[in-house]
């Protein structure tokens, strides 16, 4: 195989801190990096470009268009609701994700939200660093309510890699696991019900469903209503799925007790959306893939991706 092709690759800083090798790519041909491009800086930079890899840049059809050379898509990500599907199968354009690789980062990630949220681990660490525990007269002190996880029950919407491991999890810490999906899993040993009754019966729901036109805005106000006053949303997936503005009202008003987020609709994230300061909402900025063997298995796929794309045995392919 031949070091011919050019490779620009974007968005490299949301990959890599410096703490990641990127050679395993490089080696596959005359590679660029670049961190985020505005999509004019993006049209410079991939002109004459065969292989184009990106995180979340918007692969748009007036980008395609703009990359005549253009044969090869990749994403440093699972989802790809940024890339314009008909416009590169139009082209023929081959393109391949990487599923799978965050499952292990995200499923640890959601059970750390949630436990800091009901342990308040987050506020008593504060406490004791704030010198609280010295002037306390008691071995213990508990101004910040706690709960159990145990026994109550837990909703997955959707059933792919992450959506299994954090079911099987929800279930070794003791909690009833429904499930529910686009068509019923084959196998599931969880309880499958419709959506209407995992927005109901769930104490705990969380979203690991892709983005599209079924899903987009599946939280509203109507499916909000649905729930328990008591419930808690969780969202790793993608923040397209929550009508934030309702959710704020949801949170506000008392009808939901919490939300725990890692994804928003727009990120980074806006000065004036509706959850800044929403009650009990608890935001971490989009890092539940960030842990370092999660980045280094990520790039070592994306460089797979394309190796047997260029040997003409392509992997992972999107469509």
């Amino acid at each position: 195989m031949e070091n011919k092709i050019n490779i620009t690759a974007v968005d490299v800083c949301t990959v890599s801190y410096g703490d990641i090798d990127l050679s395993e790519i490089a080696a596959l041909g005359n590679a660029r990096f670049y961190d985020v491009l505005t999509p004019e800086e993006l049209k410079m930079a991939a002109a004459d470009a065969d292989v184009l890899l990106v995180n979340k840049a918007d692969v748009t059809a007036d980008l395609v268009a703009a990359c005549p050379n253009l044969k090869y898509v990749g994403t440093f990500s699972t989802g790809y609701n940024n890339l314009d599907i008909p416009a590169l199968k139009e082209r023929g354009i081959v393109c391949c994700n990487v599923p799978g690789y965050s499952t292990h980062a995200v499923c640890q990630q959601v059970f750390a939200l949630l436990f800091m949220f009901e342990g308040a681990t987050d506020k008593y660490v504060r406490s004791v660093a704030q010198g609280d525990w010295i002037k306390s007269h008691t071995f213990c002190y508990m101004p910040w309510a706690m709960r159990e996880v145990y026994g109550k029950t837990f909703g997955v919407y959707g059933y792919g890699s992450i959506d299994r491991a954090v079911a099987k999890a929800a279930e070794a810490f003791g909690m009833r696991v429904i499930v529910h999906s686009r068509t019923k899993p084959d196998g599931c040993p969880y309880e499958y019900v419709d959506s209407d009754r995992i927005f109901s019966e769930s104490d705990y729901l969380s979203f690991h469903c892709p983005l599209n036109s079924r899903t987009a805005g599946i939280v509203n106000a109507r499916t909000l209503s649905l729930m328990k006053p008591e419930a808690v949303i969780i969202n790793t997936a993608r923040g397209g799925l929550i009508d934030e503005n309702e959710l704020a009202k949801a949170l506000n008003s008392g009808k939901l007790r919490g939300a725990l987020l890692d994804v928003l609709t727009k990120e980074p994230m806006r000065a004036d959306n509706p959850l800044m300061g929403a009650a009990n909402c608890y935001m971490t900025p989009h890092i539940s893939w960030g842990a370092k063997e999660t980045r280094e298995r990520l790039v070592h796929i994306v460089a797979q991706n394309l190796r047997c794309y260029l040997n003409g045995k392509p992997q992972n392919l999107i469509f």
